[in-house]
């Protein structure tokens, strides 16, 4: 069987109006090339919001369409342990496309994220510690898919759940978690890494991570397909191309296949007071954006040292040069502690976490500072204030009340 693996399309993804249509034009150039398989998976973070804007519904949708419009090449669904709704088995009627939900559709206990709506659409079949086993030509595929969890969790749910290889199947597990040493982000050490993974997997894919890797373990592919479109802007995501993966069941022969992303140059320079600091960077520039390009490429320079540049003289640079690239400048600050600080929020941003995210990680970074004893679960204490529960928040701080309940 063959299967295209897309991660990460992070659809309505827009820091400035320049890179307003690269998550559509990305996302819609992967999944028009992974046309030709028999069978579609996303594996998380589809959208960049847990709540998305009308234009990314349209994109995901009118892309997601295009499923509907192929044949299916043979494929059964022969097992599925969850009650498949009246829309979603249309899906087996075309190109059938298999998704789990990621960080950024993670939604609140009882409501309805937005794979979920599209499952009810019938334009995929949704996964959140579910398996499904499909079948062509008598070979079979076993899915089991975990949707995105808090880190902190991810090791016991994945435990509990205890997904287990069936025998005469090529077995997927699918996860958009952190996996050390695979971390996308260090403000939430993660639960689980390479070892602790379950076995006896013949393909094992993680989304989350924003660079495309391949390995082995054991007996056991292991691949990361990355995210089709640049949004954290670290080095990192300037060493892989952006792109998707295709797997022969049969043979277990892996291709990466690559998109016309728009290139993303990441460079740090040091500086010191005795430099012509806007020199140094204007010659960087344009030794960067020398060639040929189809999309304006972006370049982030990271400025360190004790160099003089202002502000103005950034922002003239980026004016300068808004016809040939993308420009972004960070400043390393001399103040270690403001430069901890900066970073910390830098790395929220450059994360794309939520808003939810951002503000458990602040308060959980505070409450540790103030020194606070973990007799209560802080994401209980942002519930809390949240919805305006402040005195109750206060009380369990300060160990005079132990129920979530107000005390009146």
């Amino acid at each position: 069987m063959r299967i295209s693996i897309i991660s990460d399309a992070h659809l309505g993804f827009s820091p400035n109006e320049k890179l307003e249509e690269d998550s559509y034009q990305n996302f819609e150039e992967a999944f028009t090339k992974a046309l030709d398989s028999d069978l579609i998976i996303l594996t998380g973070d589809l959208f960049d919001s847990r709540a998305p804007k009308t234009k990314a519904w349209a994109y995901a949708l009118k892309i997601l369409s295009k499923a509907t419009l192929q044949e299916n090449k043979g494929v059964k669904l022969v097992e599925i342990d969850k009650q498949l709704k009246e829309a979603s088995k249309k899906t087996l009627e075309h190109l059938p496309v298999v998704a789990i939900h990621g960080n950024h559709e993670l939604r609140a206990k009882g409501e309805i994220n937005a794979i979920e709506a599209l499952e009810n659409a019938g334009l995929l079949i949704y996964l959140n510690m579910n398996k499904a086993v499909f079948e062509k030509d008598g070979e079979r595929v076993a899915i089991f898919g975990l949707s995105h969890v808090p880190e902190r969790f991810a090791k016991d749910v994945l435990d509990k759940w205890n997904p287990r290889p069936i025998e005469g199947c090529f077995n997927i597990l699918l996860l958009h978690q952190n996996i050390d040493p695979f971390v996308y982000s260090p403000l939430e050490q993660p639960t689980l890494n390479i070892s602790n993974l379950p076995k006896g997997f013949d393909l094992i894919v993680d989304g989350h991570i924003h660079v495309s890797t391949q390995e082995k373990i054991d007996n056991t592919i292991f691949i990361i397909p990355g995210s089709t479109v640049t949004t954290q802007f670290q080095a990192s995501e300037a060493q892989s191309p952006k792109g998707f993966f295709k797997i022969d069941t049969k043979l277990k022969k892996v291709e990466f296949v690559e998109i016309n992303a728009r290139k993303f140059f990441y460079e740090t320079i040091e500086l010191s007071r005795e430099q012509n600091a806007r020199e140094i960077i204007e010659r960087k520039i344009r030794e960067k954006i020398f060639g040929n390009f189809s999309k304006q490429p972006i370049l982030k320079i990271r400025i360190t040292g004790n160099a003089m540049i202002s502000e103005k003289d950034l922002r003239e640079l980026e004016r300068k040069y808004q016809d040939s690239c993308i420009l972004f400048f960070t400043k390393s600050l001399e103040s270690t502690e403001l430069t901890q600080k900066l970073e910390f929020l830098r790395s929220l941003k450059e994360s794309r976490a939520s808003l939810q995210e951002i503000g458990l990680n602040i308060l959980k970074k505070s409450l540790d500072e103030l020194n606070f004893k973990n007799s209560f679960d802080f994401v209980d204490i942002f519930n809390l204030l949240a919805d305006e529960e402040v005195d109750t928040a206060l009380n369990i701080l300060l160990g005079q009340q132990k129920t979530l309940r107000m005390v009146k």
